[in-house]
């Protein structure tokens, strides 16, 4: 009892120590994650890797069919959840459960960003523990907004390839602002394993996710998009950006992205 106290102590401590400045990340530019940290880490001992591509851009520079297209692939329900999605992760444990094996998880957008800014690749229950907290508290201090705009800028869609406007550069040649409904999707269908399945590789997983995201697309036309349009309306002018409001912003419904 008395090891565990300390050791709860001991994290607790720890915690502290790494909490982040919400109102700098709320407000401030978009911090290099601790992923692409890593990534640099590794490639200066071993240069035959694919060397890191990166670069930062404001949500406003991202098309609208990029933004939904990366929330119908990871995370229909963000609009709706905290931080976190009881319902995928009851559908998820369902699915590991059927399967026999860990083969679908049910991490939100939230968490995907937590992890990636702020913690690192390793995988273990204290990180994980560490994740659910860091995202209540990025919850609690960033709009939903802001958090898109870390998540878009810090995601790997490749080798070495971090963020959708280097991955626009690096797989079209082009800004991400003039991505194409076709490149959005194929950019939301590399997310899970970018590292195998992404552009240019074209795998036949790859491919059949991208047809699925694609088909789900096309489920939410007309109002839907307006929806979106609304969420990712540019902030009033005397509140931050990034700094989520006193009154609780209006929830997307149930599966209208």
């Amino acid at each position: 009892m008395r090891l565990a106290l300390i050791l709860l102590a001991a994290d607790l401590f720890y915690l502290a120590l790494i909490w982040p400045d919400w109102k700098t990340v709320a407000a401030g530019p978009v911090p290099k994650s601790n992923f692409i940290r890593e990534y640099e880490e590794r490639r200066a001992g071993d240069r035959s890797m694919p060397r890191l591509q990166w670069q930062a851009v404001p949500l406003a520079r991202i098309p609208r069919h990029v933004v939904r297209a990366v929330i119908l692939a990871e995370d229909a329900r963000f609009y709706q959840h905290s931080g976190f999605d009881l319902v995928a992760f009851k559908e998820a444990m369902n699915y590991n459960l059927n399967e026999g094996r860990f083969a679908f998880g049910a991490s939100t957008i939230s968490q995907q960003t937590v992890k990636n800014v702020f913690l690192s690749s390793a995988r273990n229950p204290l990180r994980k523990w560490h994740e659910l907290i860091l995202t209540w508290g990025m919850e609690q201090h960033l709009t939903k907004r802001r958090i898109l705009e870390l998540y878009l800028n810090v995601a790997e869609f490749g080798p070495g390839v971090y963020g959708v406007q280097a991955a626009a550069r690096a797989y079209w040649g082009r800004d991400v602002s003039t991505l194409s409904l076709d490149q959005a999707v194929e950019l939301a269908a590399s997310l899970p394993s970018p590292a195998r399945h992404n552009p240019a590789t074209r795998t036949p997983q790859f491919e059949k996710r991208a047809r699925k995201i694609y088909g789900r697309l096309l489920r939410y036309p007309g109002e839907a998009a307006d929806i979106v349009s609304r969420e990712l309306a540019p902030p009033v002018e005397d509140e931050p950006a990034g700094v989520r409001s006193a009154e609780p912003a209006e929830r997307m419904p149930p599966d209208t992205i």
